[in-house]
């Protein structure tokens, strides 16, 4: 679509007069004047558009202050699931498919523009995506211009050159290419897509690529699918492999090929780490039902460039939806994702279902006591926190910050504590035989959520398990004593002290201080709940099951999606293309010589 352009009329100026970052979110503030009282009125719409006069991405109004635009960029993802294209982008702000201004920028943005620009690295550091700011040159104002840039570590010596044996090692690595595992695969996965493509309607996969059992929302979603009789409509496969960590055989990985070309819905619990090269077929949907609830660690692309982050595509890519507790935390997730907050539907957690029914609490309950009697007639405090190091094989938790004996003392004979680490952390608690009446290392349980029933007190740190905890409206504790370092390795996608429903304490004596005061700011917990839980009962895997098994999902999301893919549609048809110019046969701008 053609676009009309009232740019020289000056009828609108707009001014960037401030640029911020807050992780994968790009910020900018703009300054709109109007040349007459009559040119106001009707929405505004900025676009980002590149050297070739088309838009990628349009920004979000998040606020609007007596003409002071807030606007949004998350570049991590342009509305399409993409990051926003390299190219040389400016800011045309619109007003009923009219141009109406080229945004400058101030003063007082111009002398720092460069400090703004980001870098971020993944691929082991060996591929980066840069966004750097500058003014356009050759101009008699000041136009506002980005570029984004996906680049490669290349040689820096000059002049290059190629030696013998680099030359032997470029051929040896081609003819591996030739005849790698994932260019087999790929050709078995496309050879059973051919062959099951009339079958896989009613086909649905249950898919872990980090456990060899099957689990948590996985496990929930399948057994009511098997409780409803579903089995007789839809043939219900599993692929349960630790892949991610441990080496798999070749008939394993045709099989996985096989399943999942049969399948027509696959449910995921994770990361699968095969789908960041193998493209799924068009008509075969995916499901991400993430394990946790939700806590603060950033994870994917909301940690995007630090070490470890998925490159620009990746197996969260292909996903159709994920699952959320509520509307209002969808955010965390599809930023993780880098998918659009649309496609995160609030069914809340499947494994919940069992943890909320009544009888399956006393019946845990009871079971605790008998293995725990120590419990008896005792509050208990369950210290639970996440581990330290990068990955499972260095896991750790630093016992030496916890003063074992000003915490025997502070629970005196009213408290009993349990100490379940998380399951990576392979070293015991160094419990003293002498605390042993009161302290107990229960790691090896296996459910987490079960020792809630009998819990007072959940003491943690940047743990999902609040998440869950929350329901057992009991108080909690924070000991973040590494609170400015993890959030530098891991990063918080929200405020920390603001959003931990529960007293934070930066060292262990300010921790035990606040325990025997009994100060546990026990108010934040039902703000959390409120904030987190759409539903509380125990029809999540229902909701699951009814809305993308059986494709009924409620008419507003609906609604939601369709406007999601109308403005994406919308804006892929405008053309900014100004007066002057003219496209090549391969769509590129072409300024027209004067005659």
């Amino acid at each position: 679509m053609e676009m009309k352009s009232f740019i020289e009329e000056k009828k609108i100026m707009a001014t960037v007069t401030s640029i911020r970052w807050e992780r994968i979110f790009l910020y900018l503030d703009v300054k709109v004047e109007y040349a007459a009282m009559q040119e106001r009125g009707g929405e505004l719409h900025f676009y980002a558009v590149d050297e070739r006069f088309y838009s990628t991405a349009e920004f979000k109004i998040t606020g609007v202050e007596e003409d002071l635009y807030h606007l949004r960029l998350n570049v991590t993802n342009n509305g399409e699931n993409v990051c926003v294209p390299s190219g040389q982008y400016r800011i045309y702000v619109c007003r009923d498919d009219c141009k109406m201004a080229d945004c400058e920028t101030d003063v007082s943005v111009v002398k720092n523009i460069l400090d703004h620009s980001r870098t971020f690295l993944y691929y082991n550091s060996k591929k980066s995506y840069t966004v750097t700011f500058y003014v356009e040159e050759d101009a008699d104002t000041l136009p506002f211009r980005f570029c984004i840039l996906a680049a490669v570590k290349t040689g820096m010596n000059f002049p290059y050159k190629i030696h013998f044996w680099e030359k032997i090692h470029l051929i040896k690595d081609a003819k591996a290419t030739l005849i790698s595992k994932k260019n087999f695969l790929h050709t078995v996965y496309r050879f059973f897509c051919i062959l099951y493509a009339s079958k896989r309607n009613h086909t649905v996969l249950f898919m872990s690529e980090q456990n060899d059992v099957i689990a948590s929302n996985l496990k929930a979603v399948s057994e009511r699918m098997k409780e409803r009789g579903m089995e007789k409509d839809y043939q219900i496969l599993f692929s349960v492999r630790a892949a991610a960590a441990q080496p798999q055989s070749k008939k394993s990985w045709i099989l996985l090929m096989k399943k999942m070309a049969q399948s027509g819905l696959i449910f995921l619990d994770d990361h699968a780490p095969v789908l960041d090269w193998l493209m799924l077929d068009e008509d075969t949907k995916l499901v991400q039902l993430w394990h946790a609830g939700a806590g603060f660690k950033s994870s994917g692309y909301s940690r995007w460039g630090h070490m470890g982050c998925p490159g620009p595509s990746s197996c969260h890519r292909q996903y159709n939806f994920g699952i959320a507790g509520s509307k209002r935390i969808a955010p965390f997730f599809s930023e993780v994702w880098g998918i659009n907050d649309e496609q995160v539907l609030p069914t809340g957690m499947p494994r919940m279902d069992e943890f909320l029914r009544d009888s399956y609490r006393e019946e845990k309950t009871r079971q605790l006591y008998d293995k725990y009697p120590k419990c008896k007639g005792k509050k208990v405090m369950l210290f639970a926190p996440t581990y330290r190091g990068r990955s499972k094989r260095t896991a750790y938790y630093p016992y030496e910050l916890i003063d074992f004996e000003g915490l025997y003392q502070a629970c005196g004979e009213e408290y009993v504590v349990l100490f379940k680490m998380h399951p990576w952390v392979a070293s015991h608690v160094p419990i003293e035989k002498k605390y042993k009446d009161r302290f107990m290392d229960v790691g090896k349980y296996p459910n987490i959520n079960d020792l809630f029933y009998i819990t007072d007190l959940l003491v943690t740190d940047y743990s999902s398990n609040i998440y869950e905890y929350s329901l057992m409206r009991k108080p909690m504790m924070f000991f973040a004593f590494d609170k400015v370092q993890y959030s530098f390795s891991r990063g918080f996608h929200r405020d920390y002290e603001e959003a931990a429903p529960g007293k934070v304490c930066y060292t262990f004596s300010e921790f035990l201080e606040a325990f025997r005061q009994k100060d546990f700011e026990f108010e934040k917990v039902e703000q959390y709940i409120e904030h987190h839980f759409d539903y509380i009962d125990s029809n999540a895997s229902d909701r699951v099951i009814d809305w993308l098994v059986l494709g009924q999902i409620p008419e507003e999301i609906q609604q939601n999606l369709e406007r999601v893919r109308r403005a994406n549609e919308h804006r892929n048809s405008l053309d900014f293309l100004p007066a002057g110019y003219s496209r090549d046969e391969k769509g590129y701008a072409l300024e027209e010589e004067e005659e």
